[in-house]
Order: structure tokens, then sequence, then C-alpha cells
């Protein structure tokens, strides 16, 4: 009886975690998958970055993307490099600090605002290429 209890419970704290009945539903549909934690700390975007020690290793830190960044609606085309570089080191366990309690030193190479990986879109850089192609397309003759 006492596991059907905690299961009770738990299901009320992810009710609650997330706002209720739309919220819990939304954040299913958003990343498939409802977790509640200790939230540790916001960065300056809006994400927020959760911890749970119950969870095992690998998947007890997560983040909760904002639903608008740089002036893009990313409600429902979340990416992973969407993560600034200071909490990437402790969502992916490199540290166990957060930026929160020992915030990073500001480096030269880091971007002020940071950007989103475009690779594979229509925005993606592609060099202009300098060099003559080995092969070459067939042209049809033209008729006369």
């Amino acid at each position: 009886m006492a596991e059907y209890i905690h299961v009770v419970r738990r299901a009320l704290g992810q009710l609650g975690g997330h706002g209720g009945v739309k919220g819990l539903f939304v954040q299913l549909f958003r990343a498939n998958d409802v977790k509640t934690g200790a939230l540790i700390g916001v960065d300056k975007y809006g994400n927020k970055y959760f911890e749970d020690t119950r969870y095992f290793f690998g998947r007890h830190r997560w983040v909760i993307y904002t639903t608008e960044m740089n002036g893009k609606n990313t409600m429902w085309e979340v990416d992973g490099s969407m993560v600034p570089a200071e909490w990437h080191r402790w969502l992916h366990c490199m540290t166990d600090n957060p930026p929160t309690t020992h915030p990073p030193t500001p480096k030269k190479f880091l971007a002020e605002v940071h950007q989103f990986n475009v690779s594979g879109s229509a925005q993606a850089y592609v060099p202009y290429s300098t060099t003559r192609k080995k092969i070459h397309e067939w042209v049809p003759p033209k008729a006369l």
C-alpha cells in the first residue's frame, strides 16, 4: 500500500511542479519527459536548470528551455545549442559547481550573445569554392 501512496504523491508533485494539468501536458509534448527536481538556476535567456539525485547519473540534471530566445519563438523547436557555454559544463557533469554559485571567468573567445547552431538549415554558412570540380555534369549539345 505504501508503494501506491508513493506513486500518487509523486504524480501530485509532478502536477504541482509543472503548473497543473496544462503545464504538465505542455512539458510532456515539448520534451517527452516530465521530471520535477530542485531548481538550480536560470540563465540570462530564461532556460531553467534542474537537478534531482534520485535519478541515475547522466539523467539527474536537465534543462527546461525558454519559449523565446534571441527573438525566435522556440516553443516547439528546442535545440541543444540553446544552452550557453557556462551551463553546458554543469549540465554534462564536467563540474559539480553550477554557474550560480561559481561564476566562470570571462574568456575572450566566448560570444556575448549566444547563437543557435544553424547547421543543416537555410542560414548555414557555406563557403564559396574556388577550386575546379573534378567531375563535371554533362551538358547536352545544342540543336542546330
